[in-house]
């Protein structure tokens, strides 16, 4: 128990896109990236972008992971290394913004 609480001090449990992407492709018995970009019915360069780490994946293509491979969102984020229990959402996106008098 303290080796893990170690590790995740010292940064080892990391985001990891790749794990997840491969992950779906084993569970849904497809061949590659473009047969998975078919299955998620996204554009083959969105999944490129998230292998190289240049897109993270965003809420919408998490839950249609979900709908295509019966995994759960849980299941889902451990695969890619989020173990995060909570997500906070920033305050400043609940405030209205400012408008100028006219």
């Amino acid at each position: 128990m303290n080796q893990q609480k170690s590790e995740q001090q010292h940064g080892q449990f990391q985001y990891d896109p790749n794990n997840l992407l491969e992950s779906l492709i084993e569970r849904l018995n497809l061949k590659n990236d473009a047969a998975l970009s078919r299955a998620l019915e996204v554009a083959p360069p969105l999944i490129s972008k998230i292998r190289h780490r240049r897109l993270p994946v965003g809420a919408s293509l998490l839950i249609r992971m979900h709908e295509v491979s019966d995994l759960s969102i849980k299941d889902l984020r451990e695969l890619m290394g989020d173990r995060r229990t909570k997500f906070r959402i920033s305050d400043k996106q609940f405030k209205p913004k400012n408008q100028a008098s006219s």
